[in-house]
Formats: structure tokens, C-alpha cells, sequence
């Protein structure tokens, strides 16, 4: 028996703030379904090019990314991440299994300091550390112990999946996350600009964008996430938290 439960209670984990979590899909898969939906979207948006824009995304997210190795060394991080930025006036940005990471031009203007886009980035790696793609896919697909020992995942194709995440070509977007991993991926990206360089008081101010480019209807990004005010102070009563992560670190200077 104990032989039997070992797969199901192996999947039984916590994320790297402590939350219980449930995630059963295997990584591979969740790596071949970030790494397909990922081309999915390069192939069907146009993607920014421009050097300037590039260059700046880039040394924003090596930062975060170098912080994040630091602060989390026991999380099962992407060996390889991929950051690119599409044309799409939607304030959105995305996280895919496999160290993928979407952001969308809108999100550039929102994001009016580098800070502020070290926030919404390190929110991103945040989501991947944590592993919320798989826990949610798990929550979506209503897995039980006895599917997976039978191999359920060898009859199931690639596309069923993507349905299940919420990814198709047409769709161009990520599943909706539980206000819960936002709430986590939040506290995470707090702590790796801090730790990255950035001025974590800059997290307060871009959800405060956020909320005034939102007005009285939630945004796309803001659909599944918690509402404005409460996230903004919920990062407020972080900041002396973060401060000394943020002393001790070289400032950056994307």
C-alpha cells in the first residue's frame, strides 16, 4: 500500500513561502505545455523587437531572475528563461511553465519607472517558483491519486490540456490564476525586487497605475486578482519587511 500512495503523496508539497499545495501533473509535461502555448503566441502576436525595449525588459528580468536564485536556491527553477514582449495594448504580462514569461506593451506604459516593471516581473517568477501553473492545471483537471497511477496523463493529448489551462492560439492568454497564488506571487515579487535592487515602495505605486487605468471595471489582468486596495495595502505592510533585503542589495540601475 505504501508503495501505491508514494506517487500521490510525493506530489504533496509546499511552496517556497510554506502554503500547502497539491500540484500532480509531472514537470515534463508542464514544461512541453508552457514551451508549446509559448510558441503558440510568438507565432500568432507580433513581438517586439526594438533594442531599446529589449535591452531594458531584459536587465530588468536578469536582476530578478539572479534574486530570485538567491532567495528561493530550494525551488525547482527554470534552468533557461525566456522573456518576451508583445505587441498588445492590453496591460497584461503572463507566466508559463518552463521559465516562460509574456509581457505585453501595455504593461510598459503602466509601468512608469523600472521598478515598477521589476514588480510585475518578479510577480511573474514568483508565479513559476511556486509552481502555481501546475497546481491550478491539477485543480482544473480534478486529478485524483488512482488517474495518475493508471497513466491517465499517456491518453490525454497535448491540446486537451492546453484547453485545460486556458491556452490556445486564438486565446493568447494564461489561465486565471486563484486570488490565492496572486496573493503568494505578490509576496514573492515584493521580496525578489527588493532583493534585486529595485526600490520595493515602486509596487505600491504601479498597482495604484494599475487601479487608475482600471477605473471602476476590473482590467483583463486584474480579472481573478484581488481588488486594489487590498492589494495595495497588503504590499504596504510588506515594505518594512523587505527593507533590509533591499539595503543590502547593489541598486540597479536598468
Amino acid at each position: 500500500m505504501a508503495a501505491v500512495l508514494l506517487p500521490f503523496l510525493a506530489a504533496c508539497d509546499q511552496t517556497p513561502t510554506g502554503r500547502n499545495q497539491l500540484a500532480l501533473v509531472p514537470e515534463p509535461i508542464m514544461r512541453d505545455l508552457g514551451q508549446d502555448a509559448f510558441e503558440q503566441m510568438k507565432q500568432g502576436q507580433t513581438v517586439v523587437t526594438d533594442a531599446t525595449v529589449r535591452t531594458r525588459v531584459e536587465c530588468i528580468a536578469g536582476r530578478i531572475v539572479e534574486a530570485a536564485g538567491r532567495q528561493y536556491p530550494q525551488s525547482d527553477a527554470p534552468g533557461v528563461w525566456e522573456i518576451v514582449v508583445f505587441e498588445n495594448d492590453t496591460p497584461n504580462a503572463f507566466a508559463l511553465p518552463g521559465g516562460r514569461i509574456g509581457i505585453h506593451t501595455g504593461v510598459l506604459e503602466v509601468a512608469e519607472t523600472s521598478g515598477q516593471l521589476a514588480a510585475i516581473i518578479g510577480h511573474e517568477v514568483g508565479h513559476l517558483l511556486a509552481n502555481h501553473g501546475n497546481e491550478r492545471l491539477t485543480q482544473q483537471l480534478g486529478i485524483k491519486a488512482g488517474m495518475v497511477l493508471i497513466g491517465m496523463f499517456g491518453e490525454i493529448e497535448s491540446q486537451q490540456l492546453l484547453q485545460a489551462l486556458g491556452i490556445g492560439a486564438q486565446l493568447g492568454i494564461v489561465l486565471p490564476f486563484s486570488r490565492a497564488h496572486e496573493r503568494e506571487a505578490d509576496q514573492m515579487g515584493l521580496q525578489l525586487m527588493a532583493a534585486a535592487g529595485f526600490p520595493p515602495a515602486e509596487s505600491v505605486e504601479l498597482w495604484r497605475n494599475m487601479a487608475r487605468q482600471a477605473g471602476d471595471q476590473p482590467m483583463e489582468f486584474l480579472s481573478t486578482h484581488p481588488g486594489h486596495e487590498s492589494r495595495i495595502n497588503m504590499l504596504k505592510s510588506q515594505l518594512d519587511t523587505v527593507d533590509s533585503l533591499y539595503r543590502q542589495a547593489q541598486p540597479a540601475d536598468c
